[in-house]
């Protein structure tokens, strides 16, 4: 598969294209709103073709899918625009702003006959799958989790994070992981309550706190923020004991990660050689376009981890607990 690249994006440049050019995959494209930036990266990463326009890059016939890094208020315009030139999309998450807006784009995609994949990489990992693993068949029945992702902008008042017109937020930008790492221990939960605030008085939040709640009275609670040093882990706490994963979501290719669980008493640490997610994603995703599968991060998990932000954000705003309109 060749994939055109939409930006020049820090993520782009520095994880994805050199994932995507590790793989049996090949980054044919790359586009800028600035043609001189895009030559000069596409010069300095090995990729044949440059464009000073996204719409440039979707013509060429050459590619047959795209990745796309834009700030988050731009990924559905030009998702769309890439279906309507029949390529296959690897959109950064957050997908859309809502989920609304995100069942919308799955089914613009679904008619266009193309498939759309929100790029969560850290599903990839061996160690996520080496958790959910150890949770679903060693530990007891589940009561709590504390997902947390944080790490600090400092004066950087002018970044796209902050503004509100890209859709930006702590929690639309980074807690999106932590209310992923819950969901995917426990599933869908049925009410929120948050806190949120906006140190940067920009008008998105800059820090948000949230508890989330289940029928059955077990608990989770997601944490993210721009205005503390970089700390990103889960912790599963069980009838016989608990695990936790630090370091979860930004691991570089090479570094070595451990996850330590205790059982009834007694503790385990396991560490997992560097693996590079971004690559795994990639081809993850490569396998099931050519296969005419759904890709393995689809629609019901795209859809349901923005109906919980949604139901944060809406508590945020009001005050009081908001339900979890999941599917």
């Amino acid at each position: 598969m060749e994939f055109g690249v939409l930006s020049t994006a820090a993520i782009g440049r520095e994880d994805v294209i050199p994932a995507i050019q590790a793989s049996e995959h090949a980054v044919g494209a790359i586009a800028s709103r600035d043609a001189e930036r895009a030559r000069s990266v596409a010069d300095e990463l090995g990729i044949d073709r440059s464009y000073g326009s996204y719409e440039a890059l979707l013509a060429d016939e050459g590619i047959d899918a795209v990745y796309n890094p834009l700030p988050n208020g731009l990924h559905a315009e030009w998702t769309r625009r890439a279906a309507d030139h029949g390529l296959h999309v690897l959109c950064e998450k957050p997908l859309t702003p809502d989920a609304e807006r995100a069942r919308a784009l799955f089914d613009y995609c679904d008619q266009q006959g193309v498939a759309l994949m929100e790029a969560f990489m850290y599903h990839f990992h061996p160690r996520t799958e080496r958790a959910r693993e150890i949770v679903r068949e060693e530990l007891g029945a589940v009561r709590h989790v504390e997902a947390t992702f944080t790490f600090g902008l400092g004066d950087r008042t002018d970044d796209i994070r902050l503004d509100p017109e890209l859709d930006g937020g702590s929690l639309m930008d980074i807690g999106c992981y932590a209310v992923s790492a819950v969901r995917n221990v426990l599933g869908e939960p049925n009410r929120a309550f948050a806190h949120a605030a906006d140190t940067y008085e920009t008008g998105v939040d800059s820090q948000l706190s949230g508890l989330l709640t289940y029928d059955d009275g077990v608990t989770a609670q997601v944490t993210s923020s721009f205005d503390t040093p970089m700390t990103h882990e889960y912790r599963i706490m069980t009838t016989d004991g608990w695990l936790h994963v630090p370091e979860a979501f930004d691991v570089a290719p090479d570094q070595s990660v451990s996850l330590t669980y205790q059982v009834d008493g007694e503790e385990h640490t396991e560490t997992i050689d560097g693996v590079d997610h971004y690559r795994r994603q990639v081809e993850r995703f490569a396998d099931a376009v050519a296969a005419d599968e759904t890709p393995p991060v689809d629609r019901t998990e795209t859809v349901n981890n923005m109906a919980v932000i949604d139901a944060l954000y809406e508590s945020a705003e009001t005050g009081e607990p908001a339900a979890v309109d999941s599917v």
